[in-house]
């Protein structure tokens, strides 16, 4: 059943978001040729703003799927009641502080743009991101019950559904009026349908929902659920104020134009982040569900596993934007929009280091160890604001990105891991470094060959871009496949394929007799 449920979630997610990213790709096109590229900076810009205002949530998100794994698993309604009820009422607070802080923002917006931009309406821009923002809030329970039991493939068809029909909606409105306010309402019309069908799916599927609910959690289920919210506020302000900040810096150190610029570059690697955050998204369940009935030898043979695909795909995917990144925003945008190769391979390495780490916060989270690191996204923030603050002055944007690196190999990259394997698999952490230090290496010397054979492509020109493609489509996965092919892990992903082959062509048989 875990397996059938993370393969339906996996193939619903990918379809979903090929589909949205390729639409948003055409979407950023007409956006620079309509709007200029202080729109884009306004953008980045506010949207990191929120994701700071999004503090207020302190990692209710991860404390409910959590809470949920256990009373899902055993089918224990009543608990499921008191759960929904506690949460429903503890994000309709959230998203009344969420409003009332990001109302509070608004007189300071001058000061965190350092040039002010030619932008009319810029205050009322700013009310319709953060409106766009709060309006999740008050149904994201009832996602979160979705997620928990293994049925996040809903949850993204209604996503990629209404975000698909949002960016048609808003490419039409930008070519027939070049109105950005026009623009934004669409989005938040189009969020505030998404989450209506979602709550009306999980009425459906939940009939519970829809009574009357006056279940309460108990003492003991309270003093655990408020241990692990104290626990994830530590997360939540380490993660926000290292990846939520960004933008925000580059814009009252460097320029709004800057902004603009790197955000071209946040757009393709959230774009990759997305499919592979969403494919982790939708084991995460199941592996909650793995930790609620296994063992830990058996949840450790299946971390090996995924640690083993999340290296593959990350690997794969670090060294073709190494490659690709900029011949592909001289094609898509133009050479105007490109940034230097030294800007490229800062936040290539940064997508490497923070998608490695992927494996070991799914398993981390399933076995609820939010409690054993939570100073450990205080110590990186504050590495991450103040090396970045003291380079920005110096190099820039590069700067700005040195100071994430730093702050990532300086804490997260090796305390992650240690709390996993004393806590949770309770085995030493050193067979760990082991094999990222192994998939380091098998990554660098993969890169170094295929960028070898990419230098012989020297014309920047459509045809030239697809070569190169078909190269890091083609070698970096030859490669890994020579050097790992004899790996148990390997070898268990191929034995997991012929079964999953097997299985679809008993049904084919089963269905036609």
């Amino acid at each position: 059943m875990r397996t059938a449920n993370s393969m339906k979630n996996v193939a619903v997610v990918l379809i979903g978001q090929v589909l949205n990213i390729l639409l948003s790709f055409g979407a950023r096109i007409v956006f620079v040729r309509i709007l200029n590229a202080e729109y884009l900076g306004v953008n980045g810009l506010f949207t990191d703003v929120l994701s700071i205002l999004s503090l207020a949530e302190l990692g209710f998100g991860s404390a409910v799927i959590y809470g949920l794994y256990k009373p899902l698993a055993t089918k224990d309604e009543k608990k499921i009641k008191a759960l929904m009820n506690f949460y429903a009422h503890s994000y309709k607070v959230i998203g009344l502080i969420v409003l009332v802080l990001g109302l509070g923002l608004l007189p300071f917006l001058s000061i965190i743009i350092k040039d002010s931009p030619a932008i009319p309406n810029l205050n009322s821009i700013y009310l319709l991101y953060l409106a766009n923002s709060v309006v999740t809030y008050f149904y994201a329970y009832k996602r979160s019950l979705i997620i928990a039991d293994q049925k996040n493939y809903i949850v993204t068809f209604y996503k990629s559904g209404f975000l698909f029909l949002a960016t048609i909606a808003q490419i039409i409105i930008l070519i027939s009026t070049k109105d950005f306010i026009l623009y934004l309402l669409i989005r938040i019309v189009f969020s505030m349908i998404e989450n209506l069908f979602v709550a009306h799916k999980a009425n459906k599927i939940y009939p519970f929902l829809k009574e009357k609910n006056k279940e309460r959690l108990g003492i003991s289920d309270r003093k655990i659920i408020f241990k692990n919210i104290k626990a994830l506020m530590y997360h939540r302000i380490g993660s926000v104020v290292v990846e939520g900040t960004d933008n925000i810096l580059i814009s009252s150190i460097v320029g709004l134009v800057w902004v603009g610029l790197y955000s071209n570059y946040s757009l393709v690697i959230g774009a990759i982040n997305s499919i592979v955050n969403q494919l982790f998204e939708s084991v995460t369940a199941s592996v909650g569900n793995l930790n609620a009935v296994e063992s830990e030898e058996k949840s450790f043979d299946i971390y090996k596993v995924m640690l083993f695909i999340n290296f593959w795909i990350f690997g794969f995917c670090s060294i073709s934007l190494w490659i690709l990144l900029n011949p592909f925003i001289t094609l898509w945008l133009g050479s105007q929009f490109v940034m230097n190769k030294w800007i490229v391979v800062l936040i290539v390495i940064n997508f490497y280091v923070k998608g490695l780490r992927k494996t070991t916060l799914v398993f981390k989270d399933a076995y609820g160890l939010f409690w054993n690191d939570r100073y450990k996204p205080i110590a990186e923030a504050t590495v991450n604001l103040i090396v970045s603050l003291i380079l920005a002055r110096y190099f820039g944007i590069a700067g700005i990105l040195m100071g994430t690196f730093i702050s990532s190999v300086s804490t997260v990259v090796w305390i992650e891991p240690f709390v996993l394997y004393k806590n949770g698999f309770k085995i030493s952490v050193i067979d760990y470094f082991k094999r990222y230090m192994g998939y380091g290496l098998a990554t660098l010397s993969v890169a170094f060959l295929t960028t070898l054979i990419n230098s012989i492509v020297l014309e920047n020109s459509l045809s030239s871009f697809i070569i190169k493609v078909l190269i890091c489509a083609i070698v970096p996965n030859v490669l890994f496949f020579l050097i790992f092919n004899r790996t148990s892990e390997f070898k268990y992903i191929l034995e997991v394929i012929k079964l999953f082959v097997k299985r679809k062509k008993m049904l084919k048989l089963t269905s036609s007799e």
